[in-house]
């Protein structure tokens, strides 16, 4: 996606259109997912659960996702691909946070202290050059190996490399546009799951939803609105190449498969994906975009790996109770979670019957 929006040969003024990019990606999912859904459900119970009366309910989500996509081409073009997907962790933050304001959580010492933490090792990662290396040099703490003064040299031959490259990149408008996009994402993803609790309706039937309204801004505000003039001029598929109809593939697939991993896998697989990207992105970086490797990148990844990982391990419960059918323990889950239905309705056993089976 990175190097679709940076290859050579081509400007500004011959690139690609981001909009077209992303009306496609949707049309990609909305075809993709209704074939899915019309072969799970068939087509005249797909089509009834499609349009069904609470179905607008989730033009709201729909619209965010995708201003948030737009957004990320933005972010794209203006930060490498490691910076970019480092600092998009920070959607963790913000979907933290208005599961707090919204739905009323409560998150553990240890959700707060690895949201701390992630931000410490994203601002890390968003501080110019090595300042970890200027700032022990600065107290004389730096390791100088033989022949120090030709490393010195290599190291600011290399930081002047990293400065020319970026020259065509501004910079604060990608980091500007990741914030809105993990603003975004955090609040659609919040307001997805209020709306949305409690329901019954496919995995394959809620992307056809979210797809279909997300046709409507990609279309009218983006590519109408936005860069209309433009398009009508030079054409939709102006700038298109194979380099860039593989970035909405894999953009279309990839939407496709988190949703697949939210629903199905466990907290160690999406750990073990969220690692993986950023490892990916970083050596894709070092070895296609002449990334240089600074000290507090480095340490600013790690943290945001180790934030992830402890902020999705799931909290411990020591209290435990007695269930009715087998004399076994289980623990009490003190906290709703997403998928959970709880309502004053819901039955309960009678205390009665725990202090029987304890007698």
């Amino acid at each position: 996606m990175h190097y679709s929006r940076v290859m050579p040969g081509y400007d500004s003024s011959s690139r690609y259109f981001a909009s077209t990019a992303v009306l496609l990606n949707e049309i990609i999912k909305l075809c993709v997912c209704s074939a899915v859904a019309a072969y799970d459900r068939g087509l005249r119970l797909a089509w009834i659960e499609v349009f069904s009366r609470d179905c607008w309910k989730l033009a709201i989500p729909a619209c965010l996702y995708t201003v948030q996509n737009s957004l990320q081409y933005v972010a794209v073009s203006n930060l490498d691909a490691a910076t970019f997907q480092v600092t998009y962790q920070l959607k963790i933050i913000t979907t933290a946070i208005f599961s707090v304001t919204m739905l009323h959580r409560s998150l553990s010492p240890l959700k707060w202290m690895s949201l701390l933490m992630l931000t410490l090792g994203i601002a890390l990662v968003q501080l110019p050059h090595d300042i970890i290396s200027i700032v022990a040099s600065s107290f004389s703490l730096t390791l100088r190996l033989t022949g120090g003064s030709d490393d010195e040299s290599e190291t600011a031959k290399a930081e002047h490399h990293s400065l020319e490259g970026e020259d065509a990149m501004n910079r604060t408008l990608g980091l500007v546009a990741v914030l809105i996009a993990c603003v975004l994402s955090g609040l659609a993803g919040v307001y997805f799951e209020k709306v949305l609790k409690g329901t019954n309706a496919s995995l394959w039937v809620r992307n056809v939803q979210l797809s279909f309204f997300s046709i409507f801004p990609a279309l009218f505000i983006g590519v109408l609105w936005k860069d209309g003039a433009s398009i009508a001029e030079e054409g939709f598929f102006f700038g298109y190449n194979a380099v860039v109809w593989t970035a909405i593939g894999f953009q279309a697939g990839g939407g496709i498969v988190v949703a697949l991993c939210v629903n199905f896998a466990d907290n160690i697989a999406k750990n073990f994906a969220t690692s993986i990207s950023i490892l990916i992105s970083f050596i894709a970086s070092v070895y296609f975009f002449d990334f240089v490797v600074t000290a507090n990148f480095v340490l600013g990844a790690i943290l945001v790996l180790i934030a992830t990982y402890l902020y999705s391990k799931p909290d411990r419960r020591s209290s435990t109770v007695r269930t009715q059918n087998k004399g076994e323990y289980r623990p009490v889950p003190l906290q709703s979670t997403a998928s959970e239905d709880i309502s004053p309705r819901s039955p309960r056993p009678p205390l009665g019957a725990f202090n029987e089976k304890m007698q």
